[in-house]
Order: C-alpha cells, then structure tokens, then sequence
C-alpha cells in the first residue's frame, strides 16, 4: 500500500470506481486541490477504465475494500488521516434490486451503517478539535427514496416525505436515515444529497440512456417500459460531481441538498432525443430512422410515475448551477459512446450484453 500523502486535505471516496463515483475522483484530482483515496470492493458495475485519467496522480490512491469491512476500512482512515468521507458505494439498479433484493440490503444498508461506525470511530479520535468541526461525512443518495410523484404537477423538495417503492430506493432510503440518526445521536457531523437520474460518460449500459445509444449502434431492439410515459429529471454526471464536492465544502451539517437538472423528459422523449442523435451521428445503412427499432415491452413492477428535483436549496447556499442542458448534455454523451467502443464493447461482450432485467420472474 502506498504511502499517503498528508501535505492537503484528504477525502475518502467510496465506490469510486463506479460510475458517479469515478466522476467525482476525476473532478477532485482535475479541479481542486483535494487528495483522494477510493475504496471499492469492484463489484460488477465498477470499473477502474474509468479513473483512467486520474490513475498517475501522487494525490489519488486506489485500494480495493468492502465497506462492510468497518475495521479494516477504520485502519485505512487512520493510516491516510481522512478528513472527509464521500459515500457513494451502493447497488443502485432497480431493475437487479427486483430480481435480487440481498445485495442492496448487504451494501446499502448494512455497508452504510458499518462505514458511519468507522467514520465516528475515527472522528472522535482526532485531537484536534478544529479538525473534529472540519470533518464531514457525505452520504449521496437518490431521489427515488421519495416515491412517485404525479405528472405536471409537484416537485421534490428536501421536506418530502419517503415513499420508497423498490427494494433498491427502500435500501438507500434507510440508509438515508441511519445517516442522520448518527448526525443526531452521535453528533458526527454528516451532510446528505439526493439526486435526479444521473447521465454521462463511463455509464455502465444496463441503464437507459447507455442501453439505448449501443442498442442503436448494433441495430438493436430499443426497450422501451410499458407506454414511455414515465418522467425523470436529467442530471449530467459532472454537474453532479461538482455539486457534490460543493456539498462536502460547503454544506451545513445535519443538512440535505437536491441535485437534479431541471429537465424532465418522458423515457420515450429521450429515447426519441437518443435516435434523432444516432441519426446525424451514425447513420443506419438502410437510411430508416432508428426511432424504427422502438419497441414498447412490459412494464416493471412498482415503476414510479414521475421524478422531479427541486435544486434550489443548492444553488442558493452552494452557488451551484448546472452548466450542461439535456440536449448538450445528451450529444456530448452519444459522442462519448461513439468514439469509446474500446470501454464498452468489453463490457458487452463480457459482463452485460443488454438483458432484461427486473421482471421479478420466478
């Protein structure tokens, strides 16, 4: 193990090499001064191709690690002397939480509350009381803790209520609370956000919008649930990766802050956003549209109608603001995907080659 670095300011990193994880990493190491060590147990969706960028700095150090490892994790926050902790490990698709809720209660749940009894662990032996006040521990989680919200009218501010509807927002929705109840009864000082659908570069394609750019580009079907009515708010994820540090820095203990982009689509406008793009981009042989490959498939159980992220709160204490639309957002990621088969096609041909998942069968 690498020797640490102690000459700034030190964040642990959790699930780092996932896909907003490592958007973090890669905003942390390029944009700020900030040392960072990312812990990942490097389960499916993890890929270190991602933190390929940041890999040579002397300020990041990668260490492979489960969360649910509370001692040895507590070693390695003593040995790097961390001053903040960036949670962001957690199985996070719906879709696999329907086939198989174990995984999402083990990390989510159980991971988080062995992670924050490290965290005060390591808290309260720090001498330096200063340094105590400085230290904060920030959960990212989701905005689908919230439940459903009904078309065109309300939004999630950070007083909705929880309504979780899968096992997997269930999962992060008690780890939610088992965050705050150490803020409360501990007093570590915690920090908690809530994001909108997060899209990008590096997104491993068993979520929407990565399914349906490769299953264009491999003239695929183009899965689509039930009649693509459903809403969600798009967020880019480097957008959200500067929010996020911005809530580590800034952000008032036993505060939470929404994370979302303002822009509500329905899964059929953005899929239709995807084909109009593919169609200037990478133009099928045949000359037909790839809005031709659509096809509307049953629905997911217990699928919520309709998120939307309230972002106020965070861009009138953080001064935050997202600088990419959906559409730039959008073409910028299609791009991606087009000029980066080299991350992908391994992926595809080896760990998820675009599978239905979440019927809850069987």
């Amino acid at each position: 193990m690498p020797e640490p670095a102690n000459s700034r300011k030190t964040v642990l990193v959790t699930g780092g090499a996932g896909f907003i994880g490592s958007a973090v990493c890669r905003h942390l190491i390029g944009d700020t001064d900030w040392c960072v060590v990312n812990v990942d147990k490097l389960t499916y969706a993890a890929d270190q191709r991602s933190l390929a960028p940041v890999q040579a700095s002397p300020r990041y150090h990668f260490i492979q690690l489960d969360i649910a490892d509370q001692a040895d994790v507590l070693v390695l926050m003593h040995r790097y002397d961390i001053d903040a902790v960036m949670h962001l490990a957690a199985e996070s698709h719906v879709d696999r939480s329907i086939d198989g809720p174990a995984p999402f209660i083990e990390t989510n749940i159980v991971g988080t509350y062995a992670l924050l009894e490290a965290a005060r662990s390591h808290w309260n032996s720090m001498e330096s009381e200063e340094r105590r006040k400085a230290f904060r521990f920030h959960h990212i989680s989701t905005d689908e803790v919230f439940g459903a919200l009904p078309l065109g009218s309300g939004i999630f501010t950070e007083d909705s209520p929880y309504r979780p509807s899968s096992p997997y927002s269930a999962s992060k929705a008690a780890s939610d609370h088992l965050v705050m109840a150490w803020h409360h009864t501990f007093d570590l000082p915690v920090v908690l956000s809530n994001c909108s659908n997060n899209y990008g570069p590096y997104h491993f394609p068993e979520k929407l919008i990565p399914l349906i750019i490769l299953n264009a580009l491999e003239e695929k079907p183009l899965p689509v649930y039930g009649n693509g009515e459903n809403v969600r708010d798009w967020l880019h994820v480097e957008d959200h990766a500067r929010a996020l540090e911005l809530v580590l820095s800034k952000g008032r203990p036993g505060e939470s802050y929404n994370i979302g982009g303002r822009s509500e689509r329905t899964n059929l406008q953005v899929v239709h956003a995807i084909c109009d793009l593919m169609d200037q981009l990478h133009p099928r042989q045949n000359g037909a549209s790839h809005r031709d490959l659509i096809e509307f498939v049953t629905d997911r159980p217990g699928h919520d109608l309709r998120y939307a992220i309230d972002a106020s709160k965070a861009e009138a204490e953080l001064g935050w603001r997202a600088r990419e639309s959906f559409e730039t957002g959008l073409e910028k990621t299609v791009r991606w995907y087009l000029e980066n088969e080299d991350w992908w096609r391994p992926i595809r041909e080896g760990k998820y080659a675009g599978a239905r998942l979440g019927t809850a069968a069987g």
